[in-house]
């Protein structure tokens, strides 16, 4: 059962996929070029639970991983961070997902997928641990998770199963529109499930894909508003990031770093946020306590952005309060 409003000890349970990325030994060259890659867990939901765990948070991850030796190594990494485990099951008949990732110079990047299908796509309701779903006090996930079924109706299911369990739903879009079978269909789903949920991370380059604009102006972020939403936050890279609740809005500015690889950022950022409001929801009423979350949240994501891969750059607490002490 979800905890009430107020300060106790949450629940966060992240739905989706977690695969392995492949990044490149070398930035600024293509895949064809890059002389070598460096394999690293990722996935934008596991991710974020291994980030809400990092940071000392209480988290479960559900999701399906193939029955090989890329799928065993993904659970035990889970494990070995304190992610509850208990909602990742296995298939026998795909592969886990595999991703190619391009970096550019800035730390920007590209991706390529193998997944015709992958197991993540693959995940039945009658497979879902129902207990952990009704536990959460925060019920997250992404959009990739709905491009296909039987994954699609899962995740359908789940969310309702946490509503009505009390949790908030919780929803970071992700796009990645090369994995789409048209931008149309990208938009129609992520729009669907846009309207159930309660806190909402975007990126500004998402808003401008969502709202057919070409800025994120406030007006453009607002049209996206719906009844259901406690929150709803716009990243804007290093530069921080816009908040909009129903009773305040504002811009919390990023921190400057160096980056090497983008992967996770958005991820890390999402980690922290939902880690620190599944302690303490009172910080969706109170301006004060968001921005000290969000600064927090964006110095997660900053630190993320300083080494490669997306798991093994996931910061603990200690380096999230000195870089904080620091700028």
């Amino acid at each position: 059962m979800a905890i009430a409003n107020g300060t106790a000890e949450g629940f966060v349970v992240s739905f989706g996929e977690m695969i392995i990325d492949f990044v490149p030994t070398v930035a600024g060259v293509s895949l064809a070029e890059a002389p070598g890659f460096v394999k690293a867990p990722g996935g934008a939901p596991a991710n974020a639970a291994i980030a809400v765990a990092r940071l000392g948070g209480h988290v479960a991850f559900i999701g399906k991983l193939g029955a090989d030796e890329f799928g065993f190594m993904l659970a035990a990494i889970l494990k070995d961070n304190g992610v509850n485990d208990k909602g990742v099951v296995f298939d026998d008949t795909a592969r886990t997902g595999l991703s190619f990732v391009t970096l550019r110079n800035d730390g920007e990047r590209d991706f390529m997928f193998y997944r015709n299908p992958s197991a993540d796509m693959l995940l039945r309701e009658s497979e879902l641990n129902l207990d952990l779903v009704r536990r959460a006090t925060i019920f997250h996930y992404g959009s990739i998770s709905l491009i296909e079924e039987p994954c699609r109706s899962t995740q359908l299911a789940a969310m309702e199963i946490a509503k009505k369990a009390g949790a908030l739903l919780s929803f970071d879009p992700n796009l990645r529109l090369r994995l789409w079978e048209s931008p149309k269909d990208a938009q129609a789903l992520i729009m669907r499930i846009w309207k159930q949920s309660n806190i909402i991370k975007v990126s500004d380059a998402e808003v401008e894909f969502l709202t057919n604009k070409d800025a994120v102006e406030d007006d453009a972020v607002m049209s996206l508003w719906h009844p259901e939403l406690k929150l709803l936050l716009v990243t804007l890279g290093g530069k921080g990031c816009k908040y909009y609740t129903k009773d305040f809005r504002g811009t919390v500015k990023g921190i400057a770093v160096k980056p090497v690889d983008t992967t996770g950022a958005g991820d890390a950022f999402v980690g922290a946020m939902l880690r620190k409001i599944a302690d303490d929801q009172s910080t969706l009423q109170d301006e004060k306590k968001l921005t000290e979350v969000l600064r927090f949240a964006n110095a997660c994501g900053a630190i993320t952005t300083t080494k490669r891969g997306a798991i093994p750059a996931l910061p603990k607490e200690a380096e999230v309060l000195e870089l904080l002490e620091r700028d």
